[in-house]
């Protein structure tokens, strides 16, 4: 039996289905760290999935009695020439998953790079036109309407306008600082750019639209939260609220930006996490889903 419509309808599935169940239910949003690993763990399994099925289109006369070595065999990988009922495999079968890998690579390399740039250029002209305030340890920029983001990367800037300064008490600051420094440290630059490497290759695909949205929302949710462990709601909650109408560069991240509504109403709303069986669950879940395309195409040698 050939693995490909299995592993077709599994594919079309994480592709098509999964992301609407993940966009109806509650709990990414009172566990977002939680969430994020169910995004990206749909995006690999997705990944994985797709190579497989190319694979097993291409080879139809490739059983699945022989498992991950009979796959491996096909491939060229091991030392069995000899082996009955199996050869090489057709060129096609091993360029269609290369082509996935590759285009991933390399689409995340695009993204990653090019937001450095950007960040590099940026963090040029802030130096020249800001000022650095040794109090707060961020750079201070003229600029009329209350803003506040970060430039991460190997040299990272926090940088806030002089109307922020002026405008939002010190624990307000204090809370958009942490905020800042909860992107930097936890590298969410790196995770957007999955997000989006993901979407340029499967561009039309619903789960490639809604998981770069959603990663954005839930990296900014983590920031959040980190801010929340120091800080009060009602800090957090009013320092977003004035710099809503602040604009990001290209390249940074920012405590405002166009999700502020839905993040407001988070931190002012009742919060109340997950039950803890169901983060086992879903946990263990973002664990298995990358796996679940290799069972179906590999499956364990019986016998």
């Amino acid at each position: 039996m050939n693995a490909a419509p299995v592993l077709v309808g599994y594919t079309a599935f994480v592709g098509f289905v999964a992301p609407r169940i993940l966009l109806r239910s509650a709990w990414p949003h009172r566990a977002p760290a939680l969430g994020l690993a169910v995004w990206y763990a749909l995006m690999v399994s997705f990944s994985i999935g797709a190579a497989l099925s190319g694979y097993n289109l291409a080879m139809p006369a490739e059983h699945l009695d022989a498992g991950l070595v009979g796959l491996l065999h096909a491939c060229g990988f091991t030392a069995e020439a000899g082996r009955p009922g199996h050869g090489a495999a057709h060129p096609l079968a091993v360029a269609l998953p290369a082509a996935v890998g590759i285009a991933l690579v390399a689409s995340f390399s695009f993204h990653a790079v090019r937001a450095h740039r950007a960040r590099a250029r940026h963090r040029k002209a802030v130096d020249l036109v800001g000022h650095r305030s040794a109090r707060l340890g961020v750079t201070v920029l003229p600029y009329d309407v209350p803003a506040a983001y970060c430039l991460p990367g190997r040299c990272p800037r926090i940088v806030l306008s002089d109307a922020a300064v002026r405008v939002l008490t010190s624990e307000q600051l204090g809370a958009v600082l942490e905020h800042e420094r909860a992107h930097i440290t936890g590298r969410h630059h790196l995770a957007l750019a999955v997000g989006q490497a993901f979407h340029s290759v499967f561009r039309r695909l619903p789960l490639a639209h809604h998981a770069r949205e959603q990663t954005a929302l839930l990296l900014e949710m983590v920031a959040d939260d980190r801010a929340l462990h120091s800080h009060s709601d009602e800090a957090l909650a009013t320092a977003m609220y004035e710099m809503a109408a602040a604009r990001t560069p290209k390249g940074a991240l920012s405590a405002g930006g166009h999700t502020v509504l839905i993040r407001l109403r988070r931190v002012l709303g009742p919060r109340r996490a997950p039950h803890p069986a169901l983060c086992g669950v879903v946990a263990a879940a973002a664990l298995a889903v990358p796996l679940l395309p290799l069972l179906v195409a590999c499956p364990p040698i019986l016998g």
